[in-house]
Formats: structure tokens, C-alpha cells, sequence
């Protein structure tokens, strides 16, 4: 009896029109192809979807692709990538239809059937991705604005940077911390409080310079009035600015600790300071200067108006009144290379420094005479070094503020003074019940 072949009791176009059956009504773009990538089948939407393709029927499939736009890189890859590992997907391939871009992605497999041998070929769909498209295309939009807007914000923040880097030249460093923590505009508030005001002046500085050139004069200037900004930061003083070669430095404000040790720290950095001009003036002649550069300081304490002073346009953090006025006098009072106290600064501290009594001035614009005391250095014992506590104690009715804890003792003693003499003078005076 003779073997027939399977394939051979049924009609071949029937049975490829049956294996493409469940083709016929899907949602995709499907075509069936032969070995050879000739097109066998396509179902309705594969035509509705590329009706610029025409009749399809025995197309070559990548001349199709070609015809759809798809590119190069993936024609040429799309049979021997098909051949090694039997399938081949195309993710994207963006096609207008009918004026609107639409775009798709395509699968394609080999198919193998061991009884029906036409049934070997190549089978594939174009699956609609135009929504997906459009969001991913959405979302790459949105991620670049993103990146866009980080980079804008990345080269706004450097430019503020460079802008607060500057200004920070423009202001005390305290000033400077404070506009930039706070909120809100600057306001023009003042307030009043007891400060340790400095000023400082280089004698005959413009005799000095006479001569030299405005750019060696600029050096030595600048040299100058740098070293003695580091200075004044470095003790916690608030630099209120420069007048030409003067320089005026508060302490008290915007931060405090304690009337004797905001006096303490302007001594030590005056002392500093007169320290620094002497080390400097090797360096100044080098830059051409003929004669020393000696400086004179004066230090007043006092209640003073500080605050921020100007117009809506521009406005300065400053400190204003009499003690500033007589910093000044003193100043102006002093010797070459001294540093001069007034009394009201000489009592806060005068445990620890050793003064010279000059004695009374009445300065210009004073109606009285000022005790005056030149500043020599601290007393014997003394750690110029070490920064003195601050101790303060809040009860329920008293306030006890001690500048120097090794005074505690006798701030112990006083108390009790007081309690004592207080308890006296009740008993003296009793109330009426």
C-alpha cells in the first residue's frame, strides 16, 4: 500500500487561508510570508492601515519595509536576524495616515509546521503604538524641560552665587548673614544699644603716598585695609566701613556677649591690628613706601543707635551717635602707633589690661571733659588667648549676668549683700497690715 503525503489530501490555499483565519478580524496589521519572505496573506487592516502598499500579494517583505519608511539599519538586519534567532522585532516605525502620524511596532516570527510544509514561512503584525508613542514622546518632552529647567536653575544659582560672593565683600560678615537668612525685605528698624566702638587711622597717609603711583598706592591700601578686615572678622567685630585709609568696627551688634567681653574682644583686636602694621612694614617698603605707616586707635563704649539707615534705593548698616562721634575724637587724640580708651571702656575691662591714665579731654563737639587711658597690653596673668564665658542666670525675678566666670565667687558675696542689707531694711520699715 502507498504512503500519501498529508499535505497532499488537502488544497494548499485553503489551508494557508485556514492558518491565517484567526488573522482575518484582529485588531493588528498581520501578513503571512513564505520562506523566502514573499507575501502570502495580509488581512484587512494591513491593508487599511498602508493603503499607499497597494496590492501586496508576492511583495518581497523588506522592499515593503522600504516602502513604509522604516530604516536602513533595520531592513538590513531584519533577515539574518530573523535567520539566527527566528524572530525580529522593529519597535518603532512611524508612518502618517491620512495627514497623522501613527506609529508601530512590528514582530515578526518564523512559523514551521511538520505536515504541511507551506506552512513554513514567516508571519508578523504591526501593533498600534501610537498612544504609547505619544506619551513616551510626552514624557521625553517633560523629562528635557526638566533637564532644561535643572540647567537654567543650575546656572541661575551659580550667577547668585557669584552675586552673593561679591556682595560678601560689600559687608560685614555678620551683615552679610543676616539679609541672607532672613526673610522678607530689609527694613529700616534700629534699636539701641550699648556698643564698644573702633576706629583707626593711618598718620599722614597721604603725605605718605604723595608721589607714588595710583596703582602702588591702591596696593598698599588694600594690603592694608585686608589684613586689618581679617582682623576684625577674626574677633567677631562688625566692619562698618572704610573711610579712605580709617577703618570703623563695632562690637555688640548684630551679635553680643556682654558688655566686658565685647569691650575684651575690640582690645584684643586692636592689639592684633597695631601687632599686624608692624609686621607688615617690610612688605609695605618693598611696595615703595619711604616711611613706616603708623596707625592710631581710639575705643569708646557707649549706647549707640544701629540699624539699617538710608532710602527705598539703597540702604546701610550703621551704627550712629555720641560714643561713635567720641571713638573718633579719640582717635584722632592718639598717638602714632597707640591706642587710646576712653573711661567708660577702660572700667569694663581694666582688670585685665594694663593702661597709662592720660587723663581728661574734652574733645570737639563735647561739653565735657573724657577720662582717657592708653592701652598698653594685658596685666601679667592674663590669656589673651582664652575667651572669657559670658554666664547669665534668668530666676523668676532676677537676672544675674556674670562677663567673667572667675568672678563668681565674689558675684556670690554681692548677692548676698544684697539679700542681707534688703532683709535689714525690712525689718526697719515694717508694713502697715
Amino acid at each position: 500500500m502507498t504512503t500519501m503525503n498529508i499535505e497532499e489530501l488537502f488544497n494548499r490555499g485553503n489551508i494557508v487561508d485556514l492558518s491565517f483565519f484567526n488573522f482575518r478580524n484582529a485588531v493588528t496589521a498581520a501578513y503571512f510570508a513564505d520562506s523566502d519572505l514573499r507575501i502570502l496573506k495580509v488581512n484587512e487592516n494591513f491593508r487599511s492601515f498602508f493603503p499607499v502598499l497597494g496590492n501586496v500579494s508576492n511583495a518581497y517583505f523588506p522592499d515593503v519595509l522600504e516602502q513604509l519608511g522604516v530604516e536602513e539599519k533595520h531592513i538590513r538586519s531584519f533577515s539574518e536576524t530573523l535567520e539566527n534567532k527566528g524572530q525580529v522585532l522593529i519597535p518603532q516605525i512611524l508612518l502618517k495616515i491620512d495627514g497623522e502620524e501613527r506609529a508601530y511596532s512590528l514582530l515578526s516570527t518564523r512559523t514551521r509546521d511538520e505536515n504541511f510544509s507551506y506552512l513554513n514561512g514567516v508571519q508578523g503584525q504591526f501593533v498600534d503604538r501610537t498612544k504609547e508613542y505619544a506619551l513616551r514622546k510626552e514624557r521625553e518632552q517633560l523629562l528635557e524641560e526638566k533637564i532644561r529647567d535643572r540647567e537654567i536653575i543650575e546656572e541661575r544659582t551659580r550667577q547668585l552665587e557669584s552675586l552673593a560672593n561679591r556682595l560678601a565683600k560689600y559687608l560685614a560678615p555678620q551683615v552679610y548673614a543676616s539679609i541672607f537668612a532672613g526673610a522678607g525685605e530689609p527694613s529700616q528698624s534700629f534699636a539701641r544699644k550699648n556698643l564698644t566702638v573702633f576706629f583707626s587711622d593711618i598718620e599722614g597717609f597721604t603725605d605718605i603716598c604723595d608721589g607714588m603711583e595710583p596703582e602702588r598706592v591702591a596696593s598698599v591700601i588694600n594690603t592694608y585695609l585686608s589684613e586689618m578686615s581679617n582682623i576684625s572678622i577674626e574677633y567677631g567685630g562688625t566692619l562698618d566701613k572704610f573711610i579712605g585709609d580709617a577703618v570703623l568696627v563695632f562690637f555688640g551688634d548684630p551679635e553680643t556677649d556682654g558688655d566686658a567681653n565685647d569691650a575684651l574682644k575690640c582690645i584684643k583686636m586692636a592689639l592684633r591690628m597695631r601687632q599686624r602694621v608692624s609686621d607688615l612694614q617690610k612688605t609695605w617698603q618693598s611696595m615703595g613706601v619711604t616711611r613706616p605707616l603708623r596707625v592710631r586707635m581710639g575705643i569708646n563704649t557707649g549706647y549707640c543707635t544701629v540699624g539699617n539707615f538710608g532710602s527705598d534705593q539703597r540702604l546701610e548698616y550703621t551704627v550712629l551717635g555720641s560714643p561713635v562721634n567720641l571713638a573718633a575724637r579719640l582717635e584722632a587724640a592718639a598717638e602714632a602707633n597707640s591706642i587710646l580708651l576712653s573711661e567708660s571702656t577702660y572700667l569694663l575691662v581694666q582688670d585685665v589690661v594694663d593702661c597709662t591714665q592720660v587723663g581728661d579731654i574734652t574733645p570737639k563737639g563735647f561739653l565735657r571733659p573724657v577720662g582717657t587711658y592708653r592701652l598698653n597690653g594685658f596685666k601679667p596673668g592674663f590669656d589673651a588667648g582664652a575667651q572669657a564665658r559670658s554666664l547669665t542666670r534668668v530666676g523668676q525675678h532676677v537676672e544675674v549676668n556674670i562677663p567673667d566666670s572667675r568672678k563668681i565667687r565674689e558675684a556670690i558675696e554681692e548677692l548676698k549683700r544684697i539679700q542681707e542689707e534688703f532683709e535689714e531694711s525690712s525689718r526697719a520699715s515694717p508694713r502697715d497690715d
